[in-house]
């Protein structure tokens, strides 16, 4: 039944009514009178007869599309277990809201064949007699033939791909699916946001044929995403691509599960429990025993993991390829620079920085340059030794009301007229992060007569044409240059590498990587400059193109500190009382810690649970019987449960 309450959460028995016998399918949509009320539910089984001798008849079939496939049921019922939520919450992320005129648009097949055998002939005739795909595309990387050619045959390859800079990164996913189709299986790719889902869209159109795919998003709208939902669902395409909401896609024979740039956090779901894309489509891959391709400029720590376990294989370049499609990368904190320009330290576009994008506007080349904030002046520091600004009465940050004007802070409102910075006595401030607009305004009157482009919230671009020209993007809204940039400059790193999260490292490699594939190779011209220490190391990761380096020191060293990947932890939210009675209630592991208490959000606390990665199962299985005790008592304080959360503290 689609009730959230914890206590709840397994099937009911009804009988069901002769009129409905027909319609009465796995998978459809039905009401139930439950506790005196109608609610909405899911038949899951039909079976001859029942063990409770008394049973209420169900009261209305809603629709005689069965929506929810086996398959599916089946992977939402894992899904629920493995975060510690319910079978309903799941339910509803996996299955769309009913749109009745796009249900009556689906005419074709307005319901799936009753048998998958049916339905397997269907695909076979649809894929049969394709040639094998051309692997020209993936031959930079010794293991990609092999890899669609394990993807044809239907073997259950499960790959981590490391892609070069300058990859086109949608072909090459083009590329695996068509190889997967040509063997006569379905396919599901999840990416980020929209934008990568057009790139991918296009590349899909131009390797399979018009009508060979949907596009899955809830950014579509309730009756383009339902009618997409229905025609994966009837069998009429094989291959299924969108946003986190495809992730739970319903394509028959399934052969293939991807995702591109799992690190991006908008694959995460925010609405309980909280599964992320990459987990959802990995446990598909266990449960089906498919193919599973996870791929980036960047890996994660978690991609790691799979590849050390034995999971999957990485497939990566040769180094000599990688030095031959990298861009000349340097840093402006290392010695030589220093001696150089003094102010390289400090200094918020060094002198490096600048003669590079003068060089490649000269050569009629495009500029990026990746600041992290929008906006003009979001926080000020120190203008010596760049230590951030505090009050010395609450310790908030300061801000500055203008250009000229004297320091407040943003916290108590207390102006800090006589402020000396803690770190070195200087009393100078200066805007520690200036986002996109300011800095399109300072390199526009540095650079005059050269067209200024923006790309980020407010507007994300696309592309930009070859040309002479500045695009200022923030993470993630770089636009493509025909032809690849001149240079790239990734300026305020600092903003990205001293946030207080376990995984600042992880995101700033994978932002600088992300932007720096834009370039061109450095033996035709392209450059990028890092404003930081060369010493650090997610700027020697950048600098070598050494993204599974990285990956494995931060998976070696969570694995000595006892954080995710390396562990499972869970986090309870809630007011005080609430957090300990959920807990003293859990009958939890006999090696689970659970450390804390850290604030949260308007007086709330979080206790963490931690185990080894081996009692995960029996974690989320006691957190999740301590919420249904609560339910069941009608406690009254909500309790927030998160298994693996991205933030920790």
């Amino acid at each position: 039944m689609d009730v959230p309450l914890p206590h709840l959460d397994r099937p009911f028995d009804y009988l069901v009514p002769e009129a409905l016998d027909a319609d009465a399918r796995p998978g459809v949509r039905v009401k139930v009178r439950f506790a005196g009320q109608l609610v909405d539910g899911w038949l899951l089984e039909r079976a001859e007869s029942s063990e409770h001798p008394k049973l209420a008849y169900l009261e209305k079939v809603v629709s005689p599309v069965p929506v929810l496939s086996p398959e599916v049921a089946r992977l939402a019922r894992a899904v629920a277990d493995r975060y510690a939520g319910s079978l309903a919450d799941v339910l509803r992320l996996a299955v769309p809201p009913r749109h009745a005129r796009a249900e009556k648009a689906v005419t074709a097949a307005d319901a799936p064949p009753s048998a998958d055998a049916d339905a397997d002939a269907d695909a076979d005739a649809r894929v049969g007699g394709r040639a094998e795909v051309d692997p020209r595309g993936w031959r930079d990387y010794p293991a990609g033939p092999a890899l669609l050619r394990a993807l044809t045959d239907g073997k259950p390859a499960r790959a981590v791909w490391s892609a070069l800079p300058g990859e086109d990164w949608a072909d090459r996913y083009a590329d695996a699916v068509a190889a997967t189709v040509a063997g006569g299986r379905g396919a599901v790719v999840v990416v980020a946001d929209a934008r990568d889902l057009d790139r991918l869209d296009a590349a899909l159109t131009a390797v399979l044929g018009a009508g060979r795919h949907v596009r899955l998003t809830a950014a579509d709208g309730p009756a383009r995403r339902y009618r997409a939902f229905l025609t994966a669902r009837t069998g009429e395409v094989d291959v299924v691509v969108g946003t986190r909401a495809a992730m739970f896609a319903p394509v028959r024979r399934l052969g293939l599960v991807a995702i591109w740039d799992d690190g991006d956090d908008l694959h995460a779901e925010p609405r309980a429990p909280y599964p992320h894309a990459r987990d959802v489509l990995l446990t598909r891959a266990q449960l089906g025993d498919v193919a599973a391709l996870v791929g980036g400029y960047a890996r994660t720590a978690e991609a790691q993991l799979l590849v050390e376990t034995g999971w999957a294989r990485e497939v990566v370049a040769d180094r000599a390829v990688v030095r031959a499609r990298t861009p000349a990368m340097a840093p402006t904190g290392d010695d030589p620079q220093l001696a150089r320009d003094p102010g390289a330290a400090s200094a918020r576009l060094p002198s490096l920085a600048w003669t590079t994008a003068r060089d490649a506007l000269r050569a009629d080349l495009p500029v990026l340059v990746q600041v992290p904030r929008r906006g003009y002046v979001p926080s000020v520091a120190c203008a010596d030794c760049r230590a951030p600004a505090r009050c010395p009465h609450c310790a908030g940050p300061l801000a500055l009301p203008s250009a000229q004007g004297t320091p407040a802070c943003r916290w108590c409102g207390r102006v800090a007229a006589a402020y000396a910075c803690p770190e070195c006595g200087g009393r100078r401030l200066r805007a520690s992060v200036t986002g996109a607009r300011r800095t399109a305004e300072e390199l526009g009157r540095a650079f005059p007569g050269v067209p200024v482009r923006t790309s980020g919230r407010e507007e994300v671009l696309a592309g930009v044409p070859g040309g002479a020209g500045l695009v200022i993007a923030t993470p993630g809204a770089e636009p493509v240059a025909e032809g690849g940039y001149g240079a790239v400059l990734l300026l305020d790193s600092w903003a990205l590498l001293t946030r207080a999260d376990l995984r600042a490292g992880e995101e700033a490699l994978r932002r600088w990587m992300a932007a720096a594939a834009l370039a061109r190779p450095g033996t035709a011209g392209g450059r990028v400059v890092v404003v930081a220490d060369g010493a650090l190391a997610p700027v020697q990761a950048l600098l070598r193109w050494d993204s599974a380096w990285f990956a494995a020191r931060e998976l070696a060293e969570r694995r000595e500190l006892g954080f995710p990947p390396a562990v499972r932890m869970a986090s309870v939210t809630g007011v005080a009382e609430a957090v300990a009675d959920l807990l003293a209630g859990a009958r939890l592991p006999g090696d689970a810690e659970v450390l804390g208490p850290v604030p949260a959000e308007e007086g709330r606390e979080r206790m963490l649970v931690r185990v080894p990665r081996s009692r995960a199962a029996a974690m989320a299985e006691a957190l999740h019987a301590a919420a249904g005790q609560r339910s069941a008592r009608k406690a009254a304080d909500p309790v927030r449960l998160q298994v693996d959360p991205l933030t920790l503290f």
